[in-house]
């Protein structure tokens, strides 16, 4: 891959960092500092004291993510990076405009920094914060204390762990890696690195989180033996293909085609795989158990204490070698952990539906999680029947709130404690564990798994789609 070689130090050369040197400045005048609340005034954060971010992916959840990054006063974002200038058609999340409308690439999001920060000062405009293409540029150029990574998931694994090895905080778009091995290798990075790291399963922060784990600790349907998740029909347009796109339409103005595909094998643009519908593809996306079921499984991973399957074995709608199929169903068998028995978790996308539970009615189904006990089933966050929920009551609050997935995020990267999702002790074990399914559904068979070693044991062939081949010039 060509980049410019005036993007990156030359061998032999040293820079002083930001940090490094207001470090060393603290060290020389330390009778000058002032404490926070003298600079920054009461109930402010003083502007020397920021937490600087860089976004590097900034379409649909790209920029919902900078959005709310801006509303802290404590962060200061400098730099964004896209490989698309500036087009139209990412999803918006406000389904009123029908779904795929907002624009999005790096100059909106520049402008979106520079008004929202125009709009603080008392006159004038705002010019700080510097856009690029290249996150390889982005990460020579900038001496950002964190990097928000909010790309396609076959990116995700390069960009963290080029962030990681600049020791900087680093949250990123779910499912944290597109293969198992890259998910064991960005947790153990993570480890060495010593930062603030956090996924981006907001649910995991959430009042539901803490009440169905609460239930499931106090011993309100007995201990768990078995979870039923479900995911409705994919949100995103399915292409009418079974193959490649034949069609070789230029690539639009203002995007770096070869920089989107990244470590993903070449192949001509079609707007089949940009701006958002990647996600059909094998190359690029995880399908909804990569994308969705770190969403939904984070609960259970908590809830049941669960580490690595023991087996895990997969089904699905028609598969084809290029595109992922319209419905996967995914079963995972757990060992037993200490005093609670061996679990059973099904996993249910594409609209496809558990049984029904013999406790609701047909005009109740939905797509809630259920997890079954020796005493009684929780659907969603509540028990059921409605009179054995009544009989319950509340489980005793036992366990933290969260001030916020975000929020933690920010609090970590200044010295707080770890997020709820961060890569070394969560995020790392669910996005291997939810990436396994779709090993399984390649391979087409059950697959028996030692998790430590990351090794399949009954199929040797298997192992190779626990990593990705890298183009050239790509690697972690």
């Amino acid at each position: 891959m060509k980049t410019r070689k005036d993007n990156y130090p030359e061998p032999g050369t040293r820079s002083v960092s930001r940090r490094a040197f207001l470090g060393r400045a603290a060290m020389i005048a330390a009778p000058m500092i002032l404490p926070r609340r003298v600079l920054g005034g009461p109930g402010q954060v003083s502007p020397n004291s920021k937490t600087t971010v860089a976004f590097i992916g900034t379409g649909g959840q790209g920029l919902i993510n900078l959005t709310n990054f801006l509303n802290f006063e404590e962060v200061q974002v400098v730099a964004v990076c896209d490989v698309n200038r500036e087009s139209v058609g990412y999803i918006s999340w406000n389904w009123a405009q029908g779904g795929e409308q907002r624009p999005g690439g790096r100059e909106p999001a520049k402008r979106m920094v520079d008004e929202h920060y125009a709009a603080k000062q008392a006159s004038g405009g705002y010019r700080g914060c510097t856009a690029y293409a290249d996150y390889r540029e982005l990460l020579a150029k900038e001496d950002a204390d964190a990097v928000v990574v909010s790309t396609p998931d076959h990116a995700h694994a390069v960009i963290t762990m080029a962030a990681l090895k600049k020791r900087k905080h680093v949250y990123c778009e779910k499912p944290m890696t597109w293969s198992v091995q890259e998910a064991r290798a960005i947790a153990e990075e993570a480890r060495r690195a010593g930062v603030a790291t956090q996924l981006g399963n907001q649910g995991q922060a959430s009042e539901e989180d803490r009440v169905v784990r609460e239930m499931i600790k106090d011993g309100a349907i007995g201990k768990v033996h078995e979870v039923q998740v479900a995911i409705g029909a994919r949100f995103w347009h399915y292409p009418a293909l079974q193959d490649r796109p034949t069609e070789t339409p230029p690539v639009p103005p203002g995007l770096e085609w070869d920089l989107w595909l990244g470590p993903a094998a070449q192949r001509p643009y079609h707007p089949e795989y940009h701006p958002w519908t990647w996600r059909n593809w094998w190359d690029f996306g995880t399908g909804q158990l990569g994308d969705l079921g770190c969403h939904k499984l984070t609960t259970v991973f908590k809830a049941l204490d669960l580490r690595h399957p023991t087996s895990v074995e997969a089904s699905s709608t028609k598969i084809f070698p290029e595109v992922y199929p319209l419905g996967v169903i995914a079963r995972y068998e757990f060992p037993a952990r200490g005093d609670q028995p061996p679990v059973k978790l099904n996993w249910f996308d594409g609209g496809l539906l558990p049984p029904l539970p013999q406790e609701m009615e047909p005009r109740q189904r939905g797509y809630e999680t259920i997890f079954i006990g020796e005493t009684g089933k929780i659907y969603g966050h509540q028990i059921i029947p409605e009179d054995k929920r009544k009989a319950y009551g509340r489980p005793p609050k036992t366990i933290p709130r969260s001030p916020g997935h975000y929020n933690e995020f920010v609090d970590a990267c200044r010295g707080g404690p770890a997020p709820g999702a961060n890569f070394v002790d969560h995020a790392g074990i669910l996005t291997e564990t939810c990436l396994l399914g779709n090993v399984a559904l390649r391979a087409g068979k059950k697959l028996f798994w030692d998790g430590p070693n990351m090794k399949v044991t009954n199929d040797e062939g298997a192992n190779r789609f626990l990593r990705r081949e890298y183009r050239e010039g790509w690697s972690l």
